[in-house]
Parts: C-alpha cells; structure tokens; sequence
C-alpha cells in the first residue's frame, strides 16, 4: 500500500464519521421535537448506512501484482429513519396534544446516542491518529532520501 492508498482510506473514514456525527447531533437536537417540519408527526431518529469502496483507481487495480490485495475505505450510502413508534407521553395542556391527552415524542433515548457519539468521536480520532502517522511515515521516507 502506497502513502495516497493510506490516506484516502483515512479521509474516507474521516467523511463518514463526520456524517455519523452530524446525524447524531441532529436526532439529539430532535428529541424533544413533536412535528417535523412538513408537520407530520414528531421527528424520527436517523441512522447512517456504511458500505466498503475501494479506494484505487482503476489504472491502479490494473498494475496490481498478484500478491496485492483490493484494499477498501468506507462510504456512507445514506441516511435511513428509525422504525421506533413514537414515545406517548399524557400532557393534555401542550398544543400538540391528542384528543386523549398524549403528546408523541421521538423515541430517542440519550444514552444510547451519546455512546454512539463516544464511539463515533473515537473512530474519527483513530482515522486521524492514522493520516497523521502516515504523514509522518512520509516525511522520514523524504529523510532517508536526502
């Protein structure tokens, strides 16, 4: 694997954890959200959807010896909504009441999207910790040249 190689799977990683963040954010910003803005129902939680990509060129896979292996980054193939029925909660005074009293609410638990941002968060440090180590593994591969 060449130095690119290393860091376009790193950047890849990068992307879509960032995705993965910005989704979490949104469903946690969201909780307590009981219309969208269409004025359907109450928000729905959000998940994101990772694929493996290849990351090399087609003129790459083409010089490929024998003893090289296909070698893959992630994508994010998209954002899906959350099957979860809606959290019923009996506030007969809020505005967006039933006639029974209930309030929906999305059913989006906190802790649940805070360890998902933990893991998140470390994912997107490990990716990180990888483009900057491969740079620095660049850097000295240009000193031994010298």
């Amino acid at each position: 694997m060449d130095f690119s190689t290393a860091l376009d799977i790193g950047s890849s990683a990068l992307s879509a954890q960032r995705t993965n963040l910005n989704v979490i954010s949104m469903n946690l910003a969201n909780i307590r959200s009981t219309k969208t803005a269409n004025g359907e129902g109450p928000y729905q939680r959000k998940s994101v959807v990772f694929e493996s990509t290849p990351v090399d060129t087609p003129f790459s896979k083409a010089m490929q010896g024998a003893l090289d292996r296909d070698i893959s980054g992630v994508k994010v193939t998209g954002v899906v909504n959350d099957n979860r029925p809606p959290r019923l909660v009996f506030e007969p005074g809020h505005p967006d009441a039933d006639e029974n009293g209930y309030v929906a609410y999305p059913d989006i638990n906190v802790v649940e999207e805070m360890a998902n941002m933990i893991t998140t968060m470390r994912s997107y440090e490990a990716s990180a910790a990888s483009i900057s180590t491969t740079k620095s593994m660049f850097s000295k591969a240009l000193e031994i040249g010298r």
